[in-house]
């Protein structure tokens, strides 16, 4: 098993080597590229970290816009990844700047998305390591249980508190996602401000390949 590990965060090291471009904001689900490759989507709450964790994943500080103003990103982001996977940074749910019936456009395109996609094979549901599952992101569980869209939860911003701390939620979180049909076992943690368990989602992207 150390050896699969091993091969594994490896062959997630030279994925990430690969050259990854932008390739288009989708506003709604016409406007939506082939389905010709694997997809995997990256969603939380707003300001949770998910730009940031795609810039930490490619070692780049640009390649996905990022704010400390919640709800910035307001479209699926597409990124082509060495023309074998897209990687879809999706609008945050929950506390935006932004008026009402922008906010529940944005949340309709997620749903839309999320259940319609044949291609998207895992959803990496970033949770922040200081607050844990919140109700609204129970929410977002119990729609990809019913789609049986897979999702692994992804703990954020794991340098912001102590080893301890982060022990405990991450047991916290384990026992909550048993009750869940659609989630993945295991549950990652990462720091993209200190660099810390990136190579261990890459693992998690490659294996998907």
């Amino acid at each position: 098993m150390a050896e699969n590990r091993e091969v594994l965060l490896n062959s997630g090291k030279e994925l990430f080597k690969k050259k990854c471009s932008f390739v288009l904001s989708v506003a709604n689900l016409k406007q939506l590229p082939d389905g010709d490759r694997v997809e995997v989507a990256f969603a939380g709450r707003s300001n949770v970290g998910k730009s940031s964790l795609l810039n930490a994943l490619f070692g780049q500080k640009k390649l996905a816009k990022t704010s400390s103003t919640p709800g910035r990103t307001q479209q699926l982001n597409y990124f082509n990844l060495d023309d074998k996977i897209y990687l879809v940074d999706l609008p945050g749910y929950g506390f935006a700047k932004a008026p009402k019936d922008i906010v529940k456009n944005w949340q309709q395109l997620i749903n839309a998305y999320l259940v319609g996609r044949a291609t998207l094979r895992r959803v990496f549901l970033l949770i922040d390591s200081r607050h844990g599952i919140k109700k609204i992101d129970e929410e977002i569980m119990d729609m990809l249980d019913k789609a049986a869209v897979t999702y692994q939860i992804v703990l954020t911003k794991a340098d912001k508190i102590s080893d301890k701390a982060l022990e405990k939620i991450i047991n916290e979180t384990e026992n909550k996602i048993k009750s869940h049909t659609a989630a993945y076992v295991s549950v990652l943690k990462t720091s993209a401000e200190k660099n810390l368990f990136i190579d261990e989602v890459k693992a998690e992207i490659a294996s998907l390949l």
